[in-house]
């Protein structure tokens, strides 16, 4: 029967050989899929910025329905929907730009905490490779990590 390629975007199957793979995937309806399936993953000022350059499409105005669906080429968006896409664009700006200014971590913050920690496991009874651990990482932090991915020196315990 030989073996049979499955295409995710279209939702088909067919017998897998050179010619067949380029004629389906150079086909309109493949291109189509691909396109509306990654449309999915598009950020909302990219959305944002495509429909607000269409005109709109007045067969969707008039009767809510579009015989070119998604394939059309005039927008599909009311004024409304617009300024909600627009609102949800300057929220998702802010919330990237929001964090960036309030969370501020002190200096020293990673050196202290692995201090406290090398002098908890010192005191506390465990094995030696414990012990030694955060040692190497506070060492590694202090000669601003130039000692990563180089190995510890000297011998292995």
């Amino acid at each position: 029967m030989g073996k049979h390629y499955f295409c995710d975007y279209c939702s088909r199957s067919f017998q897998d050989n050179l010619h067949n793979r380029k004629k389906h995937l150079n086909g309109l309806q493949h291109l189509k899929a691909k396109k509306v399936w990654y449309d999915m993953f598009r950020d909302a000022a990219a959305i944002l910025l495509d429909e607000q350059n269409k005109r709109p499409c007045r067969k969707f105005l008039l009767t809510g329905q579009c015989d070119f669906g998604s394939n059309c080429r005039f927008s599909h968006m009311s004024e409304r929907d617009l300024q909600e896409l627009s609102i949800q664009v300057e929220e998702e700006r802010r919330a990237r730009e929001w964090p960036l200014d309030v969370v501020e971590l002190p200096e020293g913050h990673l050196e202290d905490w692995l201090e406290k920690r090398a002098k908890r496991l010192s005191s506390a009874p465990s094995s030696r490779s414990a012990q030694l651990l955060p040692g190497l990482a506070l060492k590694m932090l202090r000669s601003g990590w130039s000692t990563l991915g180089q190995g510890p020196s000297g011998p292995n315990p």
